[in-house]
């Protein structure tokens, strides 16, 4: 392992998948553009929605502009499939714009892994569905997702 080993390492197990996408889905919420692109390859490539995404650089940026206009982000992400060096995500988030208008967004992500465990792949298809106040499911204070909070299936998501 290097200093940019990022464990668990493919070829992934269920197990290690989940670890994988706990961690991912820990380091969105915490909204730090910097931690969350440490787990990207330097030259990782995104699609995410409509934009392209080229390395860690653009990462921050991206994310810098996402977490600026989502405001009260809160996240959660489950294991699809996974296979070798790749995971498949499904995953919601909600978030409020700068109005007060309230929304949870869909999506499904394909990732790849190079050797060290950096995700050199992203590919994000994501759904805005405008929601009110009181059809919020994702009630934690800021930051990681309680042990205890239901995930994505438990939710009925």
């Amino acid at each position: 392992m290097t200093e940019q080993s990022r464990p668990p390492l493919p070829p992934f197990t269920y197990e290690t998948a989940v670890q994988k996408v706990r961690m991912a889905e820990d380091a969105w919420n915490s909204r730090d553009p910097v931690r969350v692109s440490l787990a990207y390859s330097p030259d990782s490539v995104w699609r995410n929605r409509a934009e392209f995404v080229n390395g860690r650089e653009e990462i921050v940026k991206f994310l810098q502009r996402k977490w600026a206009k989502e405001l009260d982000y809160r996240l959660i992400k489950e294991v699809w499939a996974f296979h070798e060096a790749r995971i498949a995500v499904r995953f919601a988030y909600e978030w409020h714009d700068d109005s007060g208008n309230w929304f949870r967004s869909y999506g499904n992500e394909n990732w790849e892994f190079d050797e060290h465990g950096l995700m050199r792949r992203r590919y994000a298809s994501i759904n805005d569905l405008p929601i009110t106040e009181g059809e919020r499911k994702f009630h934690w204070p800021l930051g990681r997702r309680p042990d205890d909070h239901p995930g994505l299936s438990d939710l009925g998501l």
